[in-house]
């Protein structure tokens, strides 16, 4: 029977749409296992591997471009060096904290002992290698430790709940990442407005206590493609990392609104609505760089969005639908979904306990934009600013009210695809209109 509160909203009118498309610079890697080659090629710190060592390869919970290829292709080059690599899931208290759970994290991203070619070691269990000035322990994966050497990777980006000199990237990755649950806990417990301090200062102390060899980096465009491959050394690694965080900066996607100049889009915006919220695309579930409402006073900047809707969460995620708190308006298809055990697991460790919270659950994709429609407390009902998204990830589509089609008609890099028609709901009152083509991430639509 439909909730007597949904009747509040069925009136609602919801502006016309166009499909419009965004072009972004970018550089694309289209063979990620010879980007991988070449930078380990040209690399004069790769001195450390000696054949017959064990060494542990890090690799995270993000839903990296290529990255069963990308890893494959590291582990092939370190067999090449006579060297037998182990993967040590290093993603803190993601998974569950858990080992079975980090194993199912990167089987998710299509991460395998079988795609990889070499064996996953995964162990909660960590040892202490250190005591910051502040009497915070630094710990790291036991496993990692007793290997004879550690490889780094993750990916270089800006990161969704604190501003810093190093963010998300191969320093956070040892800091926390390699820490599990209890290292994870440890820096956390002092919130984000410490972590870019905490993660450098832990970072340096594995740096000189643990046998790190180097760290393999990469970068991403604004397609969430793979855009480069770097390696930086044990020596000077924290500050070579600072010069390509800036680099994911500019390569960010981002919302058609403010000065194409700026790091981050700005300006109102009356409603956004976003399809799927997931792990493979932010940290944080929906990026608060793209849509300005972040869960810490860490980080700060981006749109003024009045109302955002979220309408699912992905498969992957596995209802792990952390960040929605930061929406207003969901579906209950969502609400159903979400898992109280991974979403509490996240926010317990992080200590960022708003991000636990649900927002107002409406019936289906149309009752929800209604809802948002309603509330957005526009002064210009009939020129309302709305802008739909897959993600916050994939930003290349996007449709558009037909009230801001004046001003992005104009826009460079912005090419309006469709004439403004009403959205299409079918009569259980689900989103009809699809994209052009699949997000990266392979998710259903």
């Amino acid at each position: 029977m439909r909730p007597k509160y949904a009747k509040l909203v069925e009136h609602v009118e919801i502006p016309r749409m166009a499909l419009a498309r965004q072009t972004f610079s970018a550089v694309d890697v289209d063979d990620p296992a010879h980007a991988v080659h070449e930078a380990l090629a040209a690399s004069p710190h790769l001195s450390g591997l000696k054949k017959g060592m064990r060494v542990a390869l890090t690799v995270g919970s993000r839903g990296i471009a290529s990255l069963p290829q990308l890893v494959r292709a590291i582990v092939d080059e370190l067999h090449e060096r006579g060297v037998q690599p182990f993967i040590v899931p290093a993603m803190g208290s993601h998974g569950g904290a858990t080992a079975e759970g980090q194993i199912a994290v990167l089987r998710h991203l299509g991460v395998t002992e079988e795609t990889a070619g070499c064996p996953i070691c995964s162990s909660m269990e960590t040892v202490e290698v250190g005591v910051l000035e502040n009497g915070m322990s630094v710990r790291i994966d036991k496993l990692a430790y007793e290997a004879d050497g550690i490889v780094l990777f993750n990916r270089i980006k800006p990161h969704s709940a604190f501003r810093a000199p190093n963010e998300s990237g191969l320093i956070k990755m040892l800091a926390i990442g390699l820490g599990k649950q209890s290292g994870a806990d440890n820096c956390h417990a002092w919130g984000f407005c410490y972590m870019g301090r905490f993660i450098v200062e832990m970072a340096r102390v594995k740096l000189a206590t643990c046998k790190v060899l180097f760290g393999i980096g990469v970068l991403e465009n604004a397609y969430d493609r793979l855009s480069k491959v770097v390696v930086l050394p044990c020596e000077g690694m924290v500050e070579k990392e600072r010069e390509y965080l800036a680099e994911a900066m500019r390569n960010m996607p981002r919302l058609p609104l403010g000065p194409q100049d700026a790091p981050l889009a700005s300006g109102p915006l009356d409603v956004l609505i976003v399809d799927y919220v997931g792990k493979e695309f932010s940290g944080s579930g929906m990026d608060p760089n793209i849509t300005g409402r972040p869960s810490t006073k860490a980080i700060s900047g981006g749109p003024d969005v009045s109302r955002i809707v979220v309408l699912d969460v992905t498969d992957k995620s596995e209802g792990n639908a952390t960040g929605v708190a930061r929406a207003d308006v969901i579906t209950d298809r969502l609400f159903n979904r979400f898992s109280r055990e991974a979403v509490y697991t996240n926010s317990l460790t992080s200590g960022v306990l708003i991000a636990a919270s649900l927002p107002l659950a409406m019936p289906d994709d149309k009752s929800a934009i209604q809802a948002a429609v309603k509330t957005c407390e526009s002064h210009h009902p009939d020129a309302l600013k709305i802008i739909r998204i897959p993600n916050t990830l994939h930003l290349e589509y996007l449709y558009v009210s037909e009230a801001m089609l004046p001003e992005l008609q104009n826009r460079p890099g912005i090419n309006i695809l469709t004439e403004p028609a009403p959205m299409r709901f079918d009569a259980q009152g689900t989103l009809l209109d699809q994209w052009p083509q699949k997000p990266q991430s392979g998710h259903a639509q």
